[in-house]
Protein backbone atom coordinates (compact mmCIF):
# COMPACT_ATOMS: atom_id res chain seq x y z
CA UNK A 1 0.00 0.00 0.00
CA UNK A 2 1.52 3.06 -1.36
CA UNK A 3 2.20 5.83 1.95
CA UNK A 4 0.50 9.19 1.07
CA UNK A 5 3.97 11.87 1.01
CA UNK A 6 3.38 15.65 1.68
CA UNK A 7 5.07 17.69 -1.31
CA UNK A 8 7.32 20.58 -0.32
CA UNK A 9 8.20 23.10 -3.11
CA UNK A 10 10.66 25.92 -1.83
CA UNK A 11 12.05 29.00 -4.74
CA UNK A 12 13.74 31.58 -3.61
CA UNK A 13 13.26 31.51 0.06
CA UNK A 14 9.21 30.98 -1.12
CA UNK A 15 7.16 27.97 0.70
CA UNK A 16 3.95 26.92 0.65
CA UNK A 17 3.87 25.04 4.21
CA UNK A 18 3.77 21.14 3.87
CA UNK A 19 0.98 19.48 4.14
CA UNK A 20 1.01 17.27 7.21
CA UNK A 21 1.64 13.65 6.06
CA UNK A 22 -0.69 11.33 6.46
CA UNK A 23 0.08 9.07 9.10
CA UNK A 24 -1.37 5.60 10.18
CA UNK A 25 -4.97 6.88 11.40
CA UNK A 26 -3.74 10.30 11.96
CA UNK A 27 -5.64 11.75 9.17
CA UNK A 28 -3.11 14.91 9.44
CA UNK A 29 -3.36 16.03 6.07
CA UNK A 30 -6.68 15.52 5.88
CA UNK A 31 -7.67 18.04 8.85
CA UNK A 32 -4.46 20.32 7.45
CA UNK A 33 -6.84 20.70 4.13
CA UNK A 34 -10.06 21.21 6.04
CA UNK A 35 -8.74 23.82 8.40
CA UNK A 36 -7.35 25.59 5.60
CA UNK A 37 -10.60 25.46 3.20
CA UNK A 38 -13.55 26.46 5.79
CA UNK A 39 -14.28 29.66 4.74
CA UNK A 40 -16.45 32.30 6.58
CA UNK A 41 -19.02 34.58 5.19
CA UNK A 42 -19.92 37.04 3.84
CA UNK A 43 -17.74 36.46 -0.01
CA UNK A 44 -18.48 38.21 -2.97
CA UNK A 45 -16.99 38.51 -6.30
CA UNK A 46 -16.92 42.21 -7.76
CA UNK A 47 -19.55 43.43 -5.13
CA UNK A 48 -21.96 40.67 -5.62
CA UNK A 49 -22.37 38.37 -3.30
CA UNK A 50 -21.86 34.36 -3.21
CA UNK A 51 -25.03 33.01 -1.79
CA UNK A 52 -22.62 30.04 0.38
CA UNK A 53 -25.76 29.59 3.01
CA UNK A 54 -26.58 27.40 -0.42
CA UNK A 55 -25.30 24.03 0.56
CA UNK A 56 -24.46 23.32 -3.59
CA UNK A 57 -22.81 26.55 -3.78
CA UNK A 58 -20.42 25.69 -0.63
CA UNK A 59 -19.79 22.34 -2.29
CA UNK A 60 -19.06 23.67 -5.38
CA UNK A 61 -16.34 26.94 -3.99
CA UNK A 62 -15.18 23.96 -1.53
CA UNK A 63 -14.04 21.96 -4.30
CA UNK A 64 -11.73 24.36 -6.29
CA UNK A 65 -9.95 25.17 -2.50
CA UNK A 66 -9.53 21.07 -1.92
CA UNK A 67 -7.99 21.50 -5.66
CA UNK A 68 -5.72 25.02 -5.53
CA UNK A 69 -4.90 24.37 -2.19
CA UNK A 70 -3.58 20.54 -2.55
CA UNK A 71 -1.56 21.61 -5.96
CA UNK A 72 0.66 24.06 -4.27
CA UNK A 73 3.71 23.98 -7.12
CA UNK A 74 0.80 25.94 -9.66
CA UNK A 75 -1.19 27.59 -7.06
CA UNK A 76 2.84 28.77 -5.82
CA UNK A 77 3.68 29.79 -9.48
CA UNK A 78 0.32 31.75 -9.90
CA UNK A 79 1.33 33.98 -7.08
CA UNK A 80 4.54 34.39 -8.17
CA UNK A 81 3.61 35.42 -11.52
CA UNK A 82 0.97 37.89 -10.10
CA UNK A 83 4.00 39.83 -9.17
CA UNK A 84 4.47 40.78 -12.89
CA UNK A 85 1.46 40.70 -14.72
CA UNK A 86 -1.66 41.83 -12.36
CA UNK A 87 0.11 45.23 -11.54
CA UNK A 88 -0.73 46.61 -14.96
CA UNK A 89 -4.36 44.32 -14.97
CA UNK A 90 -5.15 46.06 -11.97
CA UNK A 91 -4.28 49.92 -13.23
CA UNK A 92 -6.39 49.14 -16.81
CA UNK A 93 -9.15 47.53 -14.11
CA UNK A 94 -9.09 51.22 -12.46
CA UNK A 95 -8.96 53.63 -15.61
CA UNK A 96 -11.81 51.50 -16.66
CA UNK A 97 -13.42 52.12 -13.54
CA UNK A 98 -14.32 48.41 -13.05
CA UNK A 99 -14.11 45.85 -10.33
CA UNK A 100 -10.78 44.52 -9.30
CA UNK A 101 -11.85 40.96 -8.79
CA UNK A 102 -12.40 40.54 -12.44
CA UNK A 103 -8.27 40.29 -12.42
CA UNK A 104 -8.34 36.63 -11.22
CA UNK A 105 -10.50 35.69 -14.65
CA UNK A 106 -7.04 35.73 -16.54
CA UNK A 107 -5.57 33.58 -13.50
CA UNK A 108 -7.98 30.66 -14.20
CA UNK A 109 -7.78 31.13 -18.03
CA UNK A 110 -3.97 31.30 -18.67
CA UNK A 111 -1.99 30.65 -15.51
CA UNK A 112 -1.06 34.43 -16.74
CA UNK A 113 0.99 32.93 -19.52
CA UNK A 114 1.35 34.56 -22.63
CA UNK A 115 1.38 31.89 -25.03
CA UNK A 116 -1.41 29.53 -23.27
CA UNK A 117 -3.61 28.18 -25.61
CA UNK A 118 -6.79 25.67 -25.75
CA UNK A 119 -8.07 22.89 -28.21
CA UNK A 120 -10.58 25.10 -28.68
CA UNK A 121 -8.11 27.78 -30.30
CA UNK A 122 -8.22 30.04 -27.47
CA UNK A 123 -4.76 32.07 -26.45
CA UNK A 124 -3.13 34.33 -24.92
CA UNK A 125 -3.48 36.10 -21.53
CA UNK A 126 -7.42 36.54 -21.21
CA UNK A 127 -8.12 33.26 -23.79
CA UNK A 128 -9.58 35.03 -26.76
CA UNK A 129 -10.68 32.67 -29.40
CA UNK A 130 -9.57 33.99 -32.99
CA UNK A 131 -13.27 35.60 -33.88
CA UNK A 132 -13.86 37.50 -30.64
CA UNK A 133 -10.61 38.85 -30.55
CA UNK A 134 -11.04 40.43 -33.64
CA UNK A 135 -13.98 41.80 -33.20
CA UNK A 136 -12.51 43.92 -30.03
CA UNK A 137 -9.94 45.31 -32.52
CA UNK A 138 -7.25 42.73 -31.79
CA UNK A 139 -4.85 41.79 -34.75
CA UNK A 140 -4.40 38.26 -35.32
CA UNK A 141 -2.52 37.17 -38.49
CA UNK A 142 0.55 35.24 -39.15
CA UNK A 143 2.64 37.88 -38.46
CA UNK A 144 0.93 39.27 -35.50
CA UNK A 145 -1.01 37.83 -32.63
CA UNK A 146 -1.89 40.58 -30.03
CA UNK A 147 -4.16 37.93 -27.75
CA UNK A 148 -0.33 37.31 -26.20
CA UNK A 149 -0.12 40.92 -25.54
CA UNK A 150 -0.97 41.83 -21.95
CA UNK A 151 -1.85 45.35 -22.68
CA UNK A 152 -3.50 44.74 -26.01
CA UNK A 153 -5.53 41.97 -25.07
CA UNK A 154 -6.66 43.29 -21.35
CA UNK A 155 -7.63 46.28 -23.24
CA UNK A 156 -10.14 44.49 -25.69
CA UNK A 157 -11.49 41.71 -22.76
CA UNK A 158 -12.43 45.11 -20.53
CA UNK A 159 -14.73 46.22 -23.23
CA UNK A 160 -15.92 43.01 -23.79
CA UNK A 161 -16.55 42.57 -20.16
CA UNK A 162 -17.94 45.65 -19.68
CA UNK A 163 -20.48 44.63 -22.97
CA UNK A 164 -21.54 41.37 -21.08
CA UNK A 165 -22.74 43.31 -18.14
CA UNK A 166 -24.48 45.83 -20.01
CA UNK A 167 -26.02 42.93 -21.63
CA UNK A 168 -26.54 40.15 -18.34
CA UNK A 169 -26.50 43.32 -15.68
CA UNK A 170 -24.66 41.18 -13.24
CA UNK A 171 -20.76 40.40 -13.37
CA UNK A 172 -21.24 36.84 -12.21
CA UNK A 173 -23.64 36.45 -15.68
CA UNK A 174 -20.52 38.52 -17.23
CA UNK A 175 -17.69 36.14 -16.43
CA UNK A 176 -19.78 33.14 -17.11
CA UNK A 177 -20.80 34.34 -20.76
CA UNK A 178 -17.27 35.04 -21.27
CA UNK A 179 -16.42 31.68 -20.56
CA UNK A 180 -19.23 29.81 -22.49
CA UNK A 181 -20.08 33.05 -25.11
CA UNK A 182 -23.04 34.81 -24.65
CA UNK A 183 -25.19 33.38 -27.04
CA UNK A 184 -24.65 30.15 -24.95
CA UNK A 185 -25.65 31.87 -22.14
CA UNK A 186 -28.53 33.80 -23.00
CA UNK A 187 -30.73 30.57 -24.40
CA UNK A 188 -29.96 29.00 -21.18
CA UNK A 189 -31.24 31.63 -19.34
CA UNK A 190 -34.55 31.63 -21.82
CA UNK A 191 -34.58 28.04 -21.64
CA UNK A 192 -34.61 27.76 -17.97
CA UNK A 193 -36.01 30.72 -17.18
CA UNK A 194 -33.64 31.96 -14.84
CA UNK A 195 -31.41 34.37 -14.19
CA UNK A 196 -28.92 33.47 -11.34
CA UNK A 197 -25.88 32.07 -11.86
CA UNK A 198 -25.79 30.14 -8.98
CA UNK A 199 -29.24 28.18 -10.17
CA UNK A 200 -28.69 27.70 -14.15
CA UNK A 201 -27.71 24.38 -15.17
CA UNK A 202 -24.70 25.59 -17.65
CA UNK A 203 -22.08 23.37 -18.90
CA UNK A 204 -19.78 21.76 -16.14
CA UNK A 205 -16.65 24.28 -17.37
CA UNK A 206 -18.22 27.58 -16.73
CA UNK A 207 -20.79 26.01 -13.83
CA UNK A 208 -16.87 26.02 -11.97
CA UNK A 209 -16.00 29.34 -13.82
CA UNK A 210 -17.15 32.03 -11.34
CA UNK A 211 -16.47 29.66 -8.41
CA UNK A 212 -13.33 29.57 -9.20
CA UNK A 213 -12.31 32.69 -9.76
CA UNK A 214 -13.55 33.10 -5.95
CA UNK A 215 -11.13 30.54 -4.79
CA UNK A 216 -8.26 32.24 -6.37
CA UNK A 217 -9.84 35.68 -4.98
CA UNK A 218 -9.57 34.21 -1.60
CA UNK A 219 -6.03 32.54 -1.33
CA UNK A 220 -4.48 35.57 -3.20
CA UNK A 221 -6.17 37.61 -0.51
CA UNK A 222 -4.40 35.94 2.30
CA UNK A 223 -1.61 33.64 1.23
CA UNK A 224 -0.13 32.90 4.25
CA UNK A 225 -3.68 30.93 5.60
CA UNK A 226 -3.45 29.06 2.19
CA UNK A 227 0.60 28.00 3.40
CA UNK A 228 2.49 30.45 1.09
CA UNK A 229 4.83 32.80 2.67
CA UNK A 230 6.38 34.76 0.05
CA UNK A 231 8.86 37.60 0.70
CA UNK A 232 8.89 40.44 -1.55
CA UNK A 233 11.67 39.40 -3.77
CA UNK A 234 10.13 35.77 -4.17
CA UNK A 235 7.06 37.16 -6.80
CA UNK A 236 8.61 37.80 -10.40
CA UNK A 237 8.85 41.57 -10.88
CA UNK A 238 7.54 43.69 -13.50
CA UNK A 239 9.61 43.41 -17.26
CA UNK A 240 10.85 46.76 -17.23
CA UNK A 241 10.84 48.39 -20.67
CA UNK A 242 10.81 51.13 -22.87
CA UNK A 243 7.69 51.78 -25.01
CA UNK A 244 8.44 53.17 -28.46
CA UNK A 245 6.17 53.44 -31.74
CA UNK A 246 7.74 52.75 -35.04
CA UNK A 247 6.82 52.89 -38.34
CA UNK A 248 8.21 50.48 -41.25
CA UNK A 249 7.88 51.30 -44.77
CA UNK A 250 8.96 47.75 -45.69
CA UNK A 251 9.46 44.63 -43.21
CA UNK A 252 12.16 43.98 -41.42
CA UNK A 253 13.87 41.25 -39.42
CA UNK A 254 13.60 41.05 -35.93
CA UNK A 255 16.96 40.54 -35.52
CA UNK A 256 17.79 44.25 -36.64
CA UNK A 257 15.41 45.26 -34.11
CA UNK A 258 17.60 43.37 -31.57
CA UNK A 259 20.79 44.73 -32.98
CA UNK A 260 19.74 48.26 -32.40
CA UNK A 261 19.22 47.86 -28.99
CA UNK A 262 22.10 45.95 -28.12
CA UNK A 263 20.35 43.03 -26.84
CA UNK A 264 19.16 39.42 -28.95
CA UNK A 265 16.71 38.16 -30.93
CA UNK A 266 14.61 36.08 -27.75
CA UNK A 267 14.60 39.27 -25.65
CA UNK A 268 12.73 41.04 -28.38
CA UNK A 269 10.53 37.97 -28.39
CA UNK A 270 9.54 37.75 -24.84
CA UNK A 271 9.19 41.57 -24.31
CA UNK A 272 6.85 41.45 -27.40
CA UNK A 273 5.23 37.67 -27.39
CA UNK A 274 2.45 39.32 -29.73
CA UNK A 275 5.03 39.16 -32.19
CA UNK A 276 5.65 36.11 -34.44
CA UNK A 277 8.27 34.46 -36.42
CA UNK A 278 11.22 36.17 -37.32
CA UNK A 279 10.36 39.68 -39.20
CA UNK A 280 8.29 42.64 -38.57
CA UNK A 281 5.56 43.41 -40.99
CA UNK A 282 5.58 47.03 -42.64
CA UNK A 283 3.73 49.33 -40.92
CA UNK A 284 2.87 50.85 -37.04
CA UNK A 285 4.06 48.73 -34.53
CA UNK A 286 3.76 49.84 -30.68
CA UNK A 287 6.48 47.50 -29.12
CA UNK A 288 9.19 47.20 -25.90
CA UNK A 289 12.45 47.18 -25.85
CA UNK A 290 14.93 46.78 -23.20
CA UNK A 291 14.92 49.75 -20.58
CA UNK A 292 16.94 52.77 -21.06
CA UNK A 293 17.34 52.13 -25.20
CA UNK A 294 14.64 54.35 -26.46
CA UNK A 295 17.45 57.51 -26.86
CA UNK A 296 19.44 56.78 -29.95
CA UNK A 297 16.44 54.33 -31.56
CA UNK A 298 15.81 55.57 -34.62
CA UNK A 299 19.46 56.19 -35.86
CA UNK A 300 20.55 52.64 -34.85
CA UNK A 301 17.66 51.08 -36.16
CA UNK A 302 18.42 53.21 -39.39
CA UNK A 303 21.48 52.00 -39.62
CA UNK A 304 21.18 48.30 -38.77
CA UNK A 305 18.88 48.52 -41.60
CA UNK A 306 21.12 50.08 -44.10
CA UNK A 307 24.00 47.49 -43.27
CA UNK A 308 21.37 44.79 -43.87
CA UNK A 309 20.21 45.96 -47.29
CA UNK A 310 23.93 46.52 -48.53
CA UNK A 311 24.64 43.45 -47.31
CA UNK A 312 21.49 41.15 -48.34
CA UNK A 313 22.28 41.92 -52.37
CA UNK A 314 25.79 40.16 -51.88
CA UNK A 315 23.96 37.14 -50.49
CA UNK A 316 21.37 36.39 -53.16
CA UNK A 317 21.50 33.34 -54.69
CA UNK A 318 19.72 33.30 -58.41
CA UNK A 319 18.25 29.81 -58.73
CA UNK A 320 19.32 27.41 -61.48
CA UNK A 321 17.68 24.30 -63.34
CA UNK A 322 17.34 21.16 -61.20
CA UNK A 323 17.54 23.51 -57.70
CA UNK A 324 16.11 22.67 -55.08
CA UNK A 325 16.25 23.69 -51.53
CA UNK A 326 18.26 20.93 -49.99
CA UNK A 327 20.68 20.68 -52.73
CA UNK A 328 21.25 24.63 -52.06
CA UNK A 329 21.70 24.62 -48.39
CA UNK A 330 23.74 21.62 -48.96
CA UNK A 331 25.61 23.48 -51.36
CA UNK A 332 26.53 26.05 -49.09
CA UNK A 333 27.00 24.34 -46.05
CA UNK A 334 23.89 26.34 -44.38
CA UNK A 335 20.33 24.29 -42.45
CA UNK A 336 17.90 23.83 -44.89
CA UNK A 337 15.70 25.59 -41.64
CA UNK A 338 17.67 28.54 -42.24
CA UNK A 339 17.02 29.41 -45.62
CA UNK A 340 13.39 28.39 -44.75
CA UNK A 341 13.66 31.37 -42.14
CA UNK A 342 15.58 33.92 -44.16
CA UNK A 343 12.91 33.41 -47.28
CA UNK A 344 10.26 33.39 -45.73
CA UNK A 345 9.43 30.28 -47.18
CA UNK A 346 8.32 26.49 -46.68
CA UNK A 347 8.66 23.24 -47.65
CA UNK A 348 5.35 23.67 -49.54
CA UNK A 349 6.67 26.59 -51.70
CA UNK A 350 7.93 25.61 -55.01
CA UNK A 351 11.04 27.27 -56.02
CA UNK A 352 11.82 28.02 -60.03
CA UNK A 353 14.94 28.91 -62.28
CA UNK A 354 15.49 32.78 -62.25
CA UNK A 355 14.19 32.98 -58.49
CA UNK A 356 16.22 34.75 -56.07
CA UNK A 357 16.88 33.19 -52.42
CA UNK A 358 19.05 35.17 -49.84
CA UNK A 359 21.96 32.65 -48.51
CA UNK A 360 23.57 33.49 -45.91
CA UNK A 361 27.36 33.05 -45.55
CA UNK A 362 28.73 29.60 -43.92
CA UNK A 363 30.56 31.50 -41.58
CA UNK A 364 27.35 33.44 -40.06
CA UNK A 365 24.76 30.62 -39.77
CA UNK A 366 26.74 29.63 -36.86
CA UNK A 367 25.74 25.25 -37.08
CA UNK A 368 28.33 23.28 -38.43
CA UNK A 369 27.81 21.69 -41.78
CA UNK A 370 25.43 18.86 -42.26
CA UNK A 371 23.61 19.75 -38.21
CA UNK A 372 20.14 20.15 -37.75
CA UNK A 373 19.38 22.92 -35.23
CA UNK A 374 16.15 21.38 -34.67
Amino acid sequence: MLSCIALILTTSGAAAAPLSPVGAGSGGAAQDLLARIRVQGPVDFCGEPVPLERPEVAERLELEMLLMVWNQPQTLLWLKRAGRYLPEIEAALRAEGLPEDLKYLPVIESALRPHAGSSAGAVGFWQFIAATARRYDLTVDSRKDQRRSLSASTRAALRYLKDLHAQFGSWHLAAAAYNMGENGLAAEILAQDVRDYYRLYLPLETQRYVVRAVAVKLIFSDPPRFGYRLDPGDRYPPLTADRITLELPAEIPIQLLAQAVHSDFKTIKDLNPDLRGHYLAAGRHVLQIPAGQSEGFDDRLALAVQQYQGQKERRIYVVRPGDNLSAIAQRFGVPLQAILIWNQLDLRQPIHPGDRIVVHPPKEALVPDGDDPN
